[in-house]
C-alpha cells in the first residue's frame, strides 16, 4: 500500500494539518499493535504453560517453546514501554552566538529559551510539552521539578545553576496550551557552541543518538568554521545518513548589500551543498538545496510574537525583504516537519516493527509446530483407539466363544472321569477279598480287641482301595487336567496383554492334581455285625441256609419262631360293648404271615425241584436198594460219621477259622455297602475335577475380564486425549490466525508510515 502523502501546516493554523501528526498517528498505531500483539503473546504464552503442563498431551509443547515465548513477552513489554516515550527529537547546532536559542524560539513562536545580548547557552537545553499549566525544569540528576513562569527565570535559573557544564541537560517542560508545535511529540535540543568544547564524541553519544534531524546554525555573515564541520563529519561517523538541514541565520543584514546579496547567497549554498554532498555524503546534489535556508530568526521571532499579541506581523523595525525571508523559514519549517516526522517515524519504528514481525513469525511458528504435533497425535490416538475397540470386541467374541468350548470340554472330562472312577471302583470292589486278604493283625473274638480288628480292617481297607483306585485313575485324571489346563491357558493368551502374558503360569497351579477317593469305609460299615459263633455245617440252620438261601433262610426261621410261639394258648381278646370285629390291622398281619407261608412254600418247592434235578435217578435207586440191603446199618454208619463230621468240625473252629470266617462276612457285607457309593464316589471324583478345572478358567477369565476393563478404561482415556488434542488444534489455529491478522497489520503499518511514497 502507497503511503499517504505528508500533511502540511499552515502557518496561520499553527498545529492544523501538521506534518507531525504524521508521528502521532504513526506511534498511537504501533502502540495499539505492540498492545495487541503483547496481549496475544501472553495469550499463547498461558496455552503453552497449559500445554505443558498436561502431562497426558506427552510433552505435546516443549519447555524450551515456553520459555522462548515467555521471553517474548517480556522483551515485548519492554519495547511497548519504549515506544510510549518515544518522541521526535531536532537538535540545533552551531557555534556560539549563530542564534541557536532564537531559532527554537521563533519556531515555538514565543520566547521559551533565553536569547539574545548577554545570553548564551552554556549547556544542552530541550524543550519538550507538558499538560501541565505552569513550565517547570528538571537538572540531568535529579526529579525535582523546579517551576518557572518566565524566561528570564529561566536564564536565573540556569545562571544560578554552578553544577551545570557543556556536558549537561536541562529539560524544560512547556505547557502544550502554549505552543501547538509541542503538542505533537516533538522534542528541540538546544546546544552550547561547538566552539565552546572539545568533547564532541560525548555530546554525540548522549544527545545525538537518537535525534531524527540536526540542524546546523550558520551565521550568513560568516562562512563554514572548520569546527562546525568537524562536529558534524563525528556525528556522520556515528549515524548512518543524518538528517541535516542548514540555517543562513541573520540573512537580514543583507539587506543593507542588495547589490552583493544574490553573490552571497549562491557562495553561501555551494559551500553547504559541497558540505552536505562531498564531504558528508548525506544527500544527492539534487537534494542538498532543499537542506539549505537562509532566514532570519529574530525577525521571525520577533514577528510572531506581534501577530500573537494582535499587531502586525510586519511592524517594527524590519528590514526590507522580510516577508521572503519570512517565507523561507516558514519553508524550512514545512520541510523540516514532512522530513523529521517520516524519519522519525522510520528511525522510532522501523526496528521494533522489524522485531514485532520476527516475534509473530517465530510464535506463529511455534503455533504451527503445536498444531502440527497435535494433529499427528491425534491421529495416532484415534488408530490407537480404534484398535483398542477392535481389540475390544475381538476378546469379547473370543472370550464368549472360549466359554462355550471350555464348558463343553469340562463337562467331556468330567464324565469321561467318572466312568473311569466307577470302572476302577466296581473292578477292586471285586479284588475285595484280596485286599482283605492282605490284611494281618492280632485277632481275638474278645469284645475289645474285635472291636480294634474291625476298626484296623476298615482303615486298611479304605487305605488299599485308595492307593488301588490312585494308581488306575490319577495318573490319566492329572494328565488329562494339565493338559486341559494348557489348552485353557493357550487359548487365553491371544487375549491377554503383553505385559500379563508373561504372568499367565501364575493363574495356572502348577501342583498335580490328586483325586480324592473319599469312601469313608469307617462309616460306611459301621454297623457290620459279624456271626463267628460255631455252626456245624449238616445242622438245621445251616441246611436252612443252603436250601433256601440267605434271605429266605431268615424268613423261615422267623417263621419257624412264630410259629412254636403260636402254638402256644393264646390270651382271650378282652370285647367291649363297643368293640367290633378285628381290626384292619389284625387282620393284614394275618394275610402278611399267610403270604409268608406260601412265599417259603414257593421257596422250598423250588430247591427241592433244583436238588431233584441235580441228583440223577439212578442215584435214588441205588439209595432204595442199599436201603433195603443194609437197612440199620446205613443209619449207624451214618450217624457215625455225622457225628465225626460234627467233631471235625468243632476241633476245627479254631481262632484263624473265626478270622477267616469274619473276613469272609465282611467281604460279603462291605462288597454290598461299596456297590452303593459307586456313583456317588465316581460323581464325587467328577466333581472335583469339574471344581479344579471351573477354577483354573475361572481365575482366566477374570485375566480377561480385567483385560477387558483395562482396554475399556484406556479408550476412555484415549477418547479424553482426543478431545484434548482438538481442544489445542483449535485453539492453536485461533492463535495463529491471530498471528496472521498482527502481520497484516504491521505489514500495513510498514506501507503506510515507513515505505516512503513512490
Amino acid at each position: 500500500m502507497a503511503a499517504a502523502p505528508p500533511l502540511r501546516r499552515t502557518d496561520s493554523a499553527q498545529g492544523d494539518f501538521s506534518p507531525l501528526k504524521h508521528f502521532v498517528v504513526a506511534k498511537k498505531k504501533i502502540g495499539d499493535v505492540f498492545q495487541q500483539l503483547l496481549d496475544y503473546v501472553k495469550e499463547t504464552s498461558d496455552f503453552v504453560e497449559e500445554t505443558c503442563a498436561n502431562k497426558a498431551l506427552e510433552d505435546l509443547a516443549s519447555e524450551d517453546q515456553k520459555l522462548e515465548i515467555q521471553a517474548y513477552a517480556d522483551k515485548l513489554a519492554i519495547i511497548k514501554e519504549v515506544l510510549a516515550r518515544r518522541h521526535m527529537k531536532v537538535a540545533f547546532f552551531g557555534r556560539t552566538s549563530n542564534g541557536k536559542s532564537t531559532v527554537v524560539n521563533a519556531m515555538l513562536r514565543d520566547r521559551v529559551l533565553p536569547s539574545g545580548i548577554g545570553h548564551t547557552t552554556n549547556c544542552f537545553l530541550s524543550v519538550e510539552g507538558t499538560d501541565e499549566d505552569m513550565a517547570y525544569l528538571k537538572t540531568e540528576g535529579s526529579d525535582e521539578a523546579k517551576s518557572i513562569k518566565t524566561v528570564n527565570q529561566l536564564a536565573h535559573a540556569l545562571h544560578m545553576d554552578e553544577s551545570l557544564d557543556a556536558g549537561c541537560l536541562v529539560r524544560v517542560f512547556w505547557p502544550k496550551t502554549k505552543c501547538a508545535l509541542l503538542r505533537d511529540d516533538l522534542v528541540l535540543v538546544d546546544s552550547p557552541g561547538t566552539d565552546v568544547t572539545t568533547q564532541l564524541d560525548t555530546w554525540i553519544e548522549k544527545f545525538c543518538l537518537d535525534a531524527d534531524v540536526f540542524v546546523l546554525v550558520a551565521n550568513s555573515e560568516s562562512t563554514l568554521m572548520n569546527t562546525e564541520k568537524h562536529f558534524f563529519h563525528k556525528v556522520n561517523e556515528r549515524l548512518s545518513k543524518p538528517n541535516i538541514f542548514i540555517l543562513n541565520n541573520r540573512w537580514d543584514a543583507s539587506a543593507n548589500e542588495p547589490e552583493y546579496m544574490e553573490d552571497v547567497r549562491k557562495q553561501h549554498t555551494d559551500r553547504c551543498v559541497n558540505f552536505l554532498v562531498e564531504e558528508l555524503k548525506v544527500v544527492d546534489r539534487e537534494q542538498a538545496p532543499d537542506r539549505i535556508f537562509f532566514v532570519s530568526a529574530k525577525e521571525v521571532l520577533n514577528s510572531r510574537m506581534q501577530r500573537a499579541q494582535g499587531m502586525p506581523e510586519s511592524g517594527g523595525a524590519l528590514a526590507e525583504g522580510f516577508q521572503e525571508r519570512l517565507k523561507e523559514f516558514q519553508c524550512f519549517e514545512r520541510r523540516f516537519e514532512e522530513c523529521i516526522s517520516q524519519s522519525a517515524v522510520k528511525t522510532k519504528f522501523e526496528q521494533h516493527t522489524i522485531r514485532a514481525k520476527q516475534i509473530t513469525e517465530n510464535v506463529q511458528s511455534i503455533m504451527d509446530d503445536i498444531n502440527i504435533e497435535a494433529a499427528e497425535k491425534r491421529v495416532a490416538a484415534l488408530e490407537d483407539r480404534e484398535y483398542q475397540i477392535d481389540r475390544l470386541e475381538f476378546v469379547k467374541n473370543q472370550l464368549n466363544l472360549l466359554i462355550s468350548d471350555i464348558k463343553t470340554k469340562i463337562k467331556a472330562i468330567s464324565e469321561e472321569v467318572e466312568t473311569k472312577v466307577s470302572g476302577a471302583m466296581g473292578e477292586e470292589i471285586c479284588r475285595l477279598h484280596v485286599i482283605i486278604d492282605e490284611f494281618h493283625s492280632d485277632f481275638h473274638p474278645s469284645p475289645q480287641i474285635l472291636k480294634i480288628y474291625k476298626s484296623e480292617l476298615l482303615a486298611h481297607v479304605e487305605e488299599g482301595m485308595g492307593k488301588n483306585l490312585a494308581s488306575r485313575c490319577s495318573d490319566a485324571v492329572n494328565a488329562s487336567v494339565q493338559f486341559s489346563q494348557r489348552y485353557m491357558m493357550e487359548s487365553m493368551i491371544p487375549l491377554l496383554p503383553s505385559t500379563a502374558q508373561s504372568q499367565i503360569n501364575m493363574l495356572v497351579p502348577s501342583r498335580k492334581f490328586d483325586l480324592c477317593y473319599d469312601l469313608n469305609c469307617a462309616t460306611l460299615c459301621s454297623d457290620f455285625q459279624e456271626n463267628i459263633e460255631f455252626q456245624f455245617t449238616l445242622g438245621w440252620t445251616a441246611l436252612v441256609h443252603r436250601f433256601l438261601g440267605s434271605v429266605n433262610a431268615q424268613k423261615a426261621l422267623r417263621l419257624v419262631d412264630q410259629n412254636l410261639q403260636g402254638s402256644r394258648p393264646a390270651l382271650p381278646v378282652a370285647m367291649t360293648p363297643s368293640s367290633g370285629p378285628p381290626s384292619i390291622a389284625s387282620q393284614a398281619n394275618n394275610e402278611t404271615a399267610l403270604m409268608t407261608q406260601e412265599d417259603l412254600m414257593v421257596a422250598v418247592a423250588t430247591n427241592v425241584a433244583s436238588l431233584t434235578s441235580r441228583t440223577s435217578m439212578s442215584v435214588i435207586i441205588v439209595g432204595g436198594v442199599v436201603w433195603r440191603t443194609v437197612g440199620w446199618k446205613l443209619i449207624a454208619l451214618s450217624t457215625s460219621l455225622y457225628g465225626l463230621l460234627y467233631l471235625y468240625e468243632r476241633l476245627t473252629w479254631t481262632t484263624k477259622a473265626k478270622e477267616r470266617t469274619l473276613k469272609r462276612q465282611f467281604v460279603d457285607y462291605a462288597t454290598e455297602k461299596l456297590q452303593l457309593i459307586v456313583s456317588f464316589t465316581s460323581s464325587s471324583c467328577s466333581h472335583q475335577v469339574q471344581k479344579e478345572m471351573t477354577t483354573t478358567f475361572g481365575r482366566l477369565c477374570q485375566q480377561v475380564e480385567q483385560t477387558q476393563k483395562e482396554l475399556e478404561a484406556e479408550i476412555r482415556q484415549l477418547t479424553v486425549k482426543i478431545d484434548q488434542l482438538e481442544t489445542v488444534q483449535s485453539h492453536s489455529k485461533s492463535l495463529r490466525h491471530k498471528a496472521t491478522d498482527l502481520e497484516r497489520q504491521l505489514e500495513m503499518f510498514t506501507s503506510q508510515y515507513l515505505q516512503l511514497p513512490q
